[in-house]
């Protein structure tokens, strides 16, 4: 039986502050990700972030259509793959799959496959775990810029507390605590969204969702060390 992984990274956690591309957090990233012993394997699903929130906002108000704006962002997710497959060199797929058929080609080749976003209306969080099922994945890591999953924004409540483990059904009891008219427009979705939970609930797959930002805890994660703090999502 062959383990296999699938790796959702925010596109936010590959700039600074200062929007500017951190490349040191690529390299450091990279090289966790090369340094495999475990995975037959890996595939990484990058985000848009940032800079895909910026171009989505100017087009949304130049022309009021959700669905370019949805384009726009995949077009930016998949840029943001290129800086990835850029460092990983000859360990990386050197191309972009853009669909699940591209990618069961690229699988193939026992290379580290990178890719975006896939379709217009779906996040790259639905992306990943549609990946992960396809591939028979052992294990879903999502890589954001907080410690997991809180009872309320971390960013807005400083009393918001990590949730440590989390079924399907509480999982969706909070997405549908935060949702909103704006859950689905281009990029505004959440960590998790109503179609990346129900992608999860058939397809019965463990997911962690861990910081990114220093990438300690996933480097613990990646050489298998305990107490990582990190949100557990499962059955």
């Amino acid at each position: 039986m062959n383990k296999n992984i699938v790796i959702k990274i925010g596109g936010s956690l590959l700039f600074s502050e200062g929007k500017t591309i951190n490349s040191k957090r690529i390299t450091e990233f990279c090289n966790i990700v090369k340094n495999n012993k475990e995975y037959d394997s890996i595939v990484i699903v990058c985000g848009g972030g940032i800079v895909a929130r910026e171009y989505i906002d100017v087009i949304r108000d130049f022309t009021q259509n959700e669905a370019l704006c949805d384009l726009i962002g995949i077009d930016i997710s998949r840029i943001n793959s290129r800086l990835i497959i850029s460092n990983l060199k000859e360990f990386a797929y050197p191309q972009v799959p853009k669909s699940i058929e591209e990618l069961s080609i690229a699988i193939l080749t026992h290379k580290i496959v990178v890719m975006g976003g896939l379709q217009p209306g779906q996040s790259t969080t639905s992306v990943a775990i549609e990946v992960a099922e396809y591939i028979y994945a052992n294990k879903l890591i999502i890589l954001t810029d907080v410690e997991g999953i809180f009872d309320k924004d971390p960013k807005l409540f400083k009393d918001a507390k990590l949730i440590k483990n989390l079924s399907y059904d509480k999982l969706r009891e909070i997405i549908l605590q935060s949702s909103g008219a704006k859950q689905a427009a281009a990029g505004e979705y959440r960590i998790f969204d109503a179609v990346s939970l129900q992608i999860l609930k058939r397809s019965k797959i463990t997911v962690m969702v861990i910081s990114g930002k220093k990438l300690i805890q996933f480097k613990k994660f990646w050489n298998n060390e305990k107490e990582i703090i990190g949100t557990t999502i499962s059955n």
